[in-house]
Formats: C-alpha cells, structure tokens, sequence
C-alpha cells in the first residue's frame, strides 16, 4: 500500500483520537474543579471565574469527547485557553515553562485546529452527517 493511502486512511482517524484524548484529559480539569475528582485543594468559590473555567471544561469536554457541536465547541475551548494562558499564567513569567502554562498554551492550539478540522469520522457529528445524507 503507497504511503499517500496510509496517510489518506489514516489522517481523519488520528484527527479523532486527538480529539477524544485532548477532551478527555480537559474534561478531568473540570470534573477535579466542580466534582472534586480528582481531588482537589481549594474547590472554586461558585461563579468565580475558575469555577466558570471548571464548567466550560466539564461540558466542553465532555461534548468534544464524544464529538457533539465539535467545531464551536473547540473554538470556544480555545478561546477559553488563551484567555487562561494571558490572564493566570503570563503575569508570572515571559516563559511558559516557567508560568506553567504550558498545557494551557497547547490545549488552545489544538482546539482551535479541531474547531478548523472538525471531529473527524468517529464523532456524532459525522454520524448525524452520514444520516443527513441517506434521508
């Protein structure tokens, strides 16, 4: 088989695996912050804004994980990171890697590539397309 049809083959599977990764680990940010598993030091004070960012990342991820509103989804979630990454992690250091952020810096890059690619054929966005075209 060329190499040309691996990479054809594969490159929208490998896109939702990223995806369900990515979103899963997000979503153990959110559930460690409002369900207090993992545990967690300090749960958030309600309505603060890391209790808001612990919601956006239990529901977001959640959605993204099994592909649901994948491309608004992801935006979102990029936004919500690089509006994490400006406002908790720069002020501390010029360099991510001493701000700890990272993580925060990755996560909103690979969104906003899911929010471009989509989910890929393993979503229930790509499900409810292929049913939309057999009706």
């Amino acid at each position: 088989m060329p190499t040309g049809t691996i990479a054809a083959v594969w490159a929208p599977r490998v896109l939702s695996i990223l995806r369900i990764v990515a979103a899963l680990i997000f979503f153990e940010h959110g559930s460690q912050k409002l369900l207090g598993f993992p545990a967690h030091p300090t749960p958030p004070e309600i309505l603060s804004l890391s209790w808001i960012a612990g919601a956006m990342e239990l529901v977001g991820g959640a959605l993204l994980a099994i592909g649901l509103f994948t491309r608004p989804v992801a935006f979102i979630l990029s936004g919500e990171m690089a509006f994490a990454y400006w406002i908790a992690h720069a002020p501390r250091s010029f360099f991510p890697v001493l701000n700890g952020g990272d993580a925060a810096i990755l996560y909103c890059f690979v969104f906003l590539y899911i929010a471009f690619a989509g989910g890929g054929p393993w979503s229930v966005d790509a499900t409810r397309e292929r049913n939309a075209g057999m009706g």
